[in-house]
């Protein structure tokens, strides 16, 4: 309770500014709100699907490395960060039951999906200074993104083509040897865009075996072949490697958090990464009244990682489709907009592990030995969508929406090729779920908007299998309901902003990971869970003069997630009506914005996480905490062609020692104790400097 108080007493001292403003571009994208946020940037949710979109202001708040920060400014999304390479963001309670990563949304990369064939997405793989918007859909309304319970991200790296040719550099240093430099090259003209981004950061990071070094760079093009028809060419690649410390034990945590697990340490386990993605788009304006878009794509993963249990060698390879037909007709007194498509989504997984012979290594870390298994899995996913969106009256609107998912998993032992039962198919029924939405304008510029959507969740590849490493036919995947009412409000000046968001989501067939071994896990559906809560964003701008202006915001998350239906067999025990695992009952985000007119600002935020339960009969949890971050910086335009930036922060201001991630329902093995925590950094500091130079 004294945490809680604390929390809205540091309201006072809250920061960020939501500079929004909506308009139609032309009558083919009726359904595109356009949002200014430093940039214009085209709300990708259908018609009047809510959605939050933050920014580069969001972003300016927090440090050039620390995305989470930034996803966690949105009320009802928690994401937690065990390392940098280690991060789960959880959507109104979707996904808490995770062990590691981030499933149950999907993920998209300038509109291409980017999340694999069950479900999992990886947010790490991506640098934050490459984007210029991350719009988020809160539960399963997103049709065209795909119904999948916890929501939908899209990462945007889209920028306004009339931008002057320009060379931008921003290098950061920092605490635990951070260093991150950006440089960029933008270039447009009537008929071509491109943008091109080369980024190099390195970190030590704050506990032991905790290095993390990442290269990589962006391609984005646009050519406009004529007035009706425009091609665009994206390129993404990174590579990444990461030492793991992995979790810590509540007694090592509280004794030294700087240390990594003894078998991760002694085992100097790792991850190597190489991430690409190609994406070929093409968007063709048929009339004044359709509109399309569609989306060639290709996606290649080789992941290295060596654990103390075993070495996992893996590589993916996606691809597939996505095609957006939007437009318009007379239908009785109003204008009737629709929008239909597809998106088939294909990926090859193939992985092996290998024996780690660390201990016979003369303490040089990981040492490949024999092969334990070899598998390869094809996976295909397929979404079709199609929205309505009609106005009855001037103030009243009313949006139906249809998703129809089929998913199939072929699953393939290479290792035991000689034994029975040891590959199958697994071809889940196919999902009709429907979306509707109405909003009400009470004012031009408040609307109350509903929302009763269905949605879905994919079991995990390790979900799918028995403990034998077969795919376990009795899996099933998770559905739930949706039911959402909300308020959106801004002042005529839009000075203030107000979103309240009320939501119930029940969901049955809850998918349970149960840890059998050292990071061994195998699923089942163990029963209903129910996901209600209150979502609030709130901020105001002052102006105390010409130059001088306060934009003080807090964000609220209550989540009320519990248990209805859920025995856990091997433990004899009835855990309904238990808190859900994983998932604070409360949070805040808070902070102050100011900006003095002269080239010089100030912001300073805050975050209040509450306790968390860490066991399902809800016997443990883990401790609440405050963060502190400040950041100062100067802006100067130096000439007509030159701009410099320099800023100066410091995150963890208050130096809380606190678990930044937790590991829910951890097992102890070998007589060890489990290991629940992911400690935070301690106060850190970091400098900026950026150098914008127009040709």
């Amino acid at each position: 309770m004294k945490n809680t108080i604390l929390s809205l007493l540091l309201f006072l001292l809250s920061v960020n500014i939501f500079a929004q403003s909506t308009s139609l571009k032309d009558s083919v994208t009726v359904l595109n709100e356009v949002i200014v946020i430093d940039t214009l940037t085209a709300k990708n949710a259908i018609g009047i699907i809510p959605s939050k979109t933050i920014g580069a202001i969001t972003f300016a708040n927090y440090s050039p490395i620390d995305f989470i920060s930034s996803i966690n400014q949105v009320s009802g999304v928690y994401a937690l960060s065990g390392a940098l390479n280690t991060n789960r963001i959880t959507i109104r309670g979707v996904g808490s039951r995770t062990p590691y990563g981030t499933d149950k949304l999907r993920l998209y990369y300038n509109n291409i999906p980017i999340t694999n064939g069950t479900g999992s997405s990886t947010i790490e793989a991506f640098d934050l200074e490459n984007l210029t918007s991350v719009e988020i859909i809160k539960g399963p309304k997103g049709t065209g993104f795909g119904t999948n319970l916890g929501g939908s991200i899209i990462l945007n790296t889209k920028q306004l083509s009339n931008q002057p040719t320009k060379f931008t550099n921003n290098t950061t240093i920092g605490s635990f040897g951070l260093l991150k430099n950006s440089f960029g090259f933008t270039h447009s003209q009537n008929d071509f865009y491109m943008t091109f981004q080369y980024g190099h950061m390195e970190i030590d990071g704050y506990r032991e075996n905790n290095r993390f070094e990442r290269d990589g760079f962006l391609l984005n093009t646009i050519f406009k072949l004529s007035d009706k028809s425009e091609v665009g060419l994206l390129v993404n690649h990174i590579d990444y490697s990461a030492q793991i410390a992995s979790s810590l034990s509540q007694e090592d945590f509280d004794e030294d958090p700087t240390q990594a697990a003894f078998i991760w340490k002694a085992s100097k386990g790792y991850e190597d990464n190489n991430y690409s993605l190609v994406g070929l788009s093409h968007t063709y304006y048929a009339s004044s009244k359709l509109k399309n878009t569609t989306s060639l794509f290709y996606t290649y993963l080789d992941h290295y990682e060596p654990a103390p249990f075993n070495i996992l060698d893996e590589y993916t390879n996606g691809f597939g489709f996505r095609t957006l037909f939007t437009g318009n007709f007379k239908f009785l007194e109003n204008s009737l907009s629709y929008t239909f498509g597809g998106e088939l989504y294909k990926d090859e997984y193939t992985w092996g592990t290998f024996e780690n012979l660390y201990g016979e290594n003369d303490n040089k870390g990981s040492l490949q030995g024999d092969m334990l298994s070899k598998n390869k899995e094809f996976r295909n996913q397929f979404n079709g969508f199609a929205t309505i969106l009609y106005p009855f009256t001037s103030k009243l609107k009313a949006q139906l929406g249809i998703n129809i998912n089929k998913t199939q998993y072929d699953f393939r032992d290479l290792f035991n090729l000689n034994e029975l039962n040891t590959s199958a198919n697994r071809d889940f029924r196919t999902l009709f779920l429907p979306s509707l939405d109405i909003n009400y304008s009470v004012r031009p510029n408040s609307q109350l908007f509903a929302n009763v959507s269905r949605g879905f969740s994919n079991p995990s590849l390790e979900e799918t299998l028995t403990p034998n490493g077969i795919i376990n036919p009795d899996i099933v995947q998770e559905t739930g309901t949706n039911y959402e009412l909300g308020i959106d409000h801004k002042s005529k000046n839009d000075k203030l902003k107000l979103t309240i968001a009320v939501y119930l989501m029940p969901i049955k067939n809850l998918l349970v990971a149960k840890r059998v071994g050292d990071n061994q896990y195998i699923g089942r559906n163990a029963g209903k869970t129910r996901h209600q809560g209150v979502d609030l964003d709130l901020s105001y701008r002052f102006t105390l003069s010409k130059k001088i202006s306060l934009t003080p915001f807090v964000n609220y998350t209550y989540s009320n997630h519990k248990f209805v239906d859920f025995i856990d067999e091997e433990a004899n025990e009835d855990y309904s009506e238990n808190a859900l695992t994983g998932i604070p009952k409360n949070k805040i985000n808070s902070g102050l914005q100011t900006n003095f007119g002269n080239g010089f600002f100030l912001n300073i935020t805050h975050q209040f996480v509450d306790e968390i339960p860490l066991t399902d009969a809800n016997t443990l949890y883990s401790t609440s905490f405050n963060l502190v971050n400040f950041k100062l910086g100067y802006k100067k335009q130096v000439s007509d062609k030159i701009r410099i930036g320099l800023d100066f922060g410091i995150n963890n201001l208050t130096d809380a020692k606190y678990a930044q991630s937790v590991l829910i329902n951890a097992s102890g093995f070998g007589g060890n104790a489990p290991r629940y925590f992911y400690p935070g950094n301690t106060i850190n500091y970091y400098g900026g400097l950026k150098l914008n130079y127009i040709l």
